[in-house]
């Protein structure tokens, strides 16, 4: 006890030393900071991404640290001793374990010839594999991929999906390279990861992510395959988000923006938080702003729509759109930027300069890229609840900003957890190689049938002496469309919902025993660090 008590004094000195090495004394700080507050300056909305996670999360681990403290009831241990290891233990959890950098050259269709830099980055191996998506952008950056990385992290916690959190990231432009010399650089980059021991069913599994989808999935499951895991049965669970015919899962492509949805839903429900931000409870009737009308925002969109609140403004790169009066149908939309390549120019709704995301509405979804949210921003922001369909679109002070308005923000690392559910869904079809459904769905259906015959059979015994077919049983509506059984869809989404539901039910136990008011982001990651801790006091440190 009394090494394995060093070795966690140890850690924090050891951080130090490695990133004194790697980059110069001016950026070594300890991991745990006794100062926690979030006081709104303009260095907060300037802070690196990682170091803006970070901050988030070591707010967390300073409420959580002495309750950790006294509930450990071990015996023959100090306070002391405790406290060391349970220090010792979050210091463990926040920074990254390992970031791959490579370099490496592809031709251009024209003969030129290319490098091109990418990162994988892996925070945490608490549980493995690795999980996180893959993005194209000519702006990622280390800092960026390790940030996301970390928060994969908290976020697979947070929706209890045993996995460690990871991302990558290829700095190019998508739209300016054609679709052979997209394939030869996801190809390349799948060769480097499994080179590299940052690839593999057991070992790290990427998905998609901005500027990727099903068709980038699919190269690198191949590659993979026919590569180093060409003697592996399950090499296609190397990558979530396929198509379906190489082995994905009905529901992946709208899980993210379905994730938001129910994730609005759970606390929009609750009387208890509707009446600190003064709305009514229930989605019906609200207003609602999206920022980015990719994936995420699409698919939150259709499902908000459905359940009755109305979209009166969409923001894109190139323009912004606004209907107040009537809304905007997701679906024509949609439907008019597939043609267009543009939701500018959308005939039922008037363009506009104004920035969406000040404008009044009751439910703003920011689903486009980092720190779109500052302090600035904040100040002026009047809706009243913010679902984070992106990865951190709040900076810290706009946080503080917020928290003092009463806006509710519903934080990313529960909002858009949809997708890495989903995503843990298919990996495990991979693994068991059978279809959701596929084995109970014949017997689910006869059962069915057979529960109406028998009610059937037991009225006309009963009301007319057993004559057949006098008294005709109807089912209803809700019945008829599920007395076939279960679809894989099915099972997808009633897994995603009550995913969903479970760790809002978590966030709400944590706002209440630790008394944080509308600080949803504090509790959520409150809820991953005794999870994460847990792990790792159960299973020790190893060659430590």
């Amino acid at each position: 006890m009394a090494r394995y008590l060093q070795s966690l004094r140890n850690v924090a000195a050891l951080q130090r030393s490695v990133a004194l090495k790697t980059t110069g004394p001016q950026h070594v700080q300890p991991y745990l900071r006794h100062s926690s507050s979030l006081s709104a300056t303009v260095d907060e909305d300037d802070l690196p991404f990682t170091d803006m996670v970070l901050k988030f999360a070591e707010k967390a681990t300073e409420i959580v640290k002495e309750k950790l403290i006294v509930e450990d009831k071990r015996p023959r241990m100090t306070d002391e001793q405790k406290r060391v290891e349970v220090e010792g233990i979050l210091n463990l959890i926040l920074p990254c374990n390992a970031v791959l950098h490579v370099a490496f050259p592809i031709h251009r269709d024209n003969g030129e010839m290319d490098v091109i830099k990418a990162w994988r980055a892996q925070h945490s191996h608490h549980r493995t594999p690795c999980k996180g998506g893959v993005r194209y952008s000519p702006d990622v950056t280390e800092d960026e991929v390790k940030a996301l990385a970390s928060l994969m992290t908290f976020k697979c916690a947070m929706v209890d999906v045993p996995f460690g959190g990871a991302k990558a990231g290829i700095k190019i432009d998508p739209s300016k390279f054609s679709v052979p010399e997209l394939e030869r650089i996801t190809r390349r980059f799948a060769m480097e990861l499994s080179k590299k021991g940052f690839i593999g069913p057991g070992l790290d599994v990427p998905a998609p992510d901005m500027g990727t989808g099903a068709r980038e999935m699919s190269w690198i499951a191949d590659t993979y395959a026919m590569t180093h895991g060409y003697k592996d049965i399950n090499s296609h669970a190397c990558v979530t988000g396929k198509p379906i015919p190489q082995g994905g899962i009905h529901g992946r492509t709208s899980a993210t923006g379905r994730g938001v949805f129910y994730s609005i839903r759970s606390f929009i429900s609750e009387s208890e938080y509707c009446s600190e931000i003064g709305l009514l409870p229930g989605i019906g009737g609200k207003t609602f702003i999206v920022q980015g009308f990719g994936n995420v925002g699409l698919h939150s969109c259709r499902y908000l729509h459905r359940e009755g609140a109305k979209l009166v403004g969409v923001m894109e790169k190139d323009g912004s759109i606004i209907n107040r009066e009537d809304g905007i149908d997701p679906k024509e939309l949609e439907d008019y930027k597939l043609e267009a390549g543009t939701i500018v120019g959308f005939p039922k709704a008037e363009a506009t300069d104004e920035n969406l995301l000040t404008a009044e509405c009751d439910i703003l979804i920011p689903a486009a890229g980092e720190q779109q949210i500052t302090g600035e921003i904040a100040k002026q922001l009047r809706a009243k609840v913010i679902a984070e369909g992106a990865n951190g679109p709040t900076t810290i002070a706009a946080e503080k900003i917020l928290r003092d308005k009463n806006v509710l923000v519903i934080p990313d690392l529960f909002a858009n957890a949809g997708g890495v559910t989903v995503s843990y869904f298919e990996w495990l079809k991979n693994l068991n190689h059978v279809s959701y459904g596929r084995l109970t769905w014949k017997y689910e259906k006869e059962s069915n049938y057979f529960l109406l015959d028998s009610v059937q059979k037991s009225l006309e015994s009963k009301f007319s002496g057993g004559k057949p077919d006098t008294i005709p049983i109807t089912p209803t509506h809700d019945f008829a469309t599920r007395i076939a059984g279960a679809s894989e869809k099915d099972i997808v989404n009633s897994g995603l919902e009550y995913t969903m539901e479970r760790s809002a039910k978590q966030i709400m136990t944590a706002v209440r025993e630790y008394n944080l008011g509308l600080d949803l982001r504090t509790a959520a990651y409150v809820c991953a660090l005794e999870k994460i801790y847990g792990v790792y006091r159960e299973a020790g440190i190893t060659f430590s």
